[in-house]
């Protein structure tokens, strides 16, 4: 067979498939539904897309209120802060009895629940932020009970008038809930093109205009927090809460590295404790340690020591996983070499 004769085949397969294709559509057309006009099936439509104002607005889901009692028991079991315990529990019963003189028409004087909270990194600012924005929202003071957490950056723009419409953002995504500020004396600008007081101005207001649904706490060092609230008339008057963070103890500090290893379902082999013990002393004589969050970085140090050894061991059972040995702690101090 030449090539002209595969070519003829070729054609007459491609008929054959078309004609063969054709009789099956006819099939169908006429004897499939005979007397009667063809329907034919239109395709799918695509949903048309809705404008963002045609839409319906989605619910937002609001957390259901915890229990007092519970959200205590929390705090209770943080390490230490016992003066912050207390005057969480002094506020919680002052807006208890609040909202009963309001409940059987008495006067009540306007209560102020804005915050500042001032101590070094690490003292658990940001964690009791979280807790009395929930705290807040069980007691019907606040309708979401989120924390929304900022800084100078997440406030203050480049140019003139910015900074005013990105504070305004964040107010709006903390409404309902708290917004917490770290570092807020940062927002005190050293020159006059500075626009830290621009975003003070636009959260002074909404202190102000917003008051029954939203909480403002602002922290930082103890010593330029309080520089930070008596250089304006407006945060002077609107602050007047203030919550000392304390440095942890050294003991204070082991149990935190302690709780972590309950956490993380890890076990401190004998002789193990005491030289966590002499790790946290030694560390956090230096002023920049960081209380918890430096003891949190001492465990991820002996954890890469653990895992070192580990991965260095034939086979591996679930209580080698668990354990920290002296010599983990030993490595990650710099004691023993690699």
């Amino acid at each position: 067979m030449d090539r002209k004769d595969e070519i003829i085949l070729q054609q007459m397969d491609l008929i054959r498939s078309m004609t063969e294709r054709n009789l099956r559509s006819m099939d169908t057309d006429f004897w499939g539904a005979p007397f009667m006009e063809k329907k034919t099936e239109k395709p799918a439509e695509k949903p048309v897309e809705k404008t963002q104002a045609e839409k319906p607005a989605e619910k937002e889901e609001i957390p259901p209120k915890e229990s007092i009692e519970d959200l205590l028991a929390e705090l209770d079991g943080y390490v230490g802060m016992d003066a912050i315990k207390e005057e969480v529990r002094s506020l919680i019963n002052m807006v208890q009895v609040y909202k009963l003189r309001r409940e059987h028409d008495l006067p009540t004087t306007d209560m102020s629940l804005h915050m500042v909270f001032s101590g070094n990194p690490g003292t658990g600012k940001t964690t009791v932020a979280r807790i009395m924005a929930r705290i807040y929202h069980s007691l019907d003071i606040l309708s979401k009970g989120q924390l929304v957490e900022v800084d100078r950056s997440g406030l203050v723009a480049g140019y003139v008038g910015q900074t005013a419409l990105k504070t305004q953002k964040v107010i709006e995504k903390a409404m309902g809930g708290v917004l917490f500020i770290d570092e807020a004396y940062a927002l005190n600008g050293k020159s006059e093109n500075d626009f830290g007081q621009e975003a003070i101005d636009t959260i002074l207001k909404a202190m102000e205009d917003h008051r029954d649904d939203l909480v403002v706490i602002v922290a930082g060092y103890t010593e330029l927090m309080d520089r930070f609230i008596h250089s304006n008339p407006g945060l002077e008057s609107r602050f007047n809460r203030f919550l000392m963070f304390e440095d942890y103890t050294p003991e204070q500090m082991v149990a935190i590295f302690k709780m972590q290893c309950k956490k993380g379902c890890y076990v401190l082999a004998e002789g193990t404790e005491e030289l966590v013990r002499d790790f946290i002393a030694e560390e956090s004589a230096d002023d920049s340690f960081g209380n918890a969050r430096g003891v949190r970085n001492l465990f991820e140090h002996i954890l890469v020591a653990q895992n070192n050894r580990l991965a260095k061991m034939e086979q591996v059972t679930r209580d080698d996983l668990m354990q920290i040995l002296p010599d983990d702690v030993l490595h990650a101090r710099g004691k023993i070499d690699e």
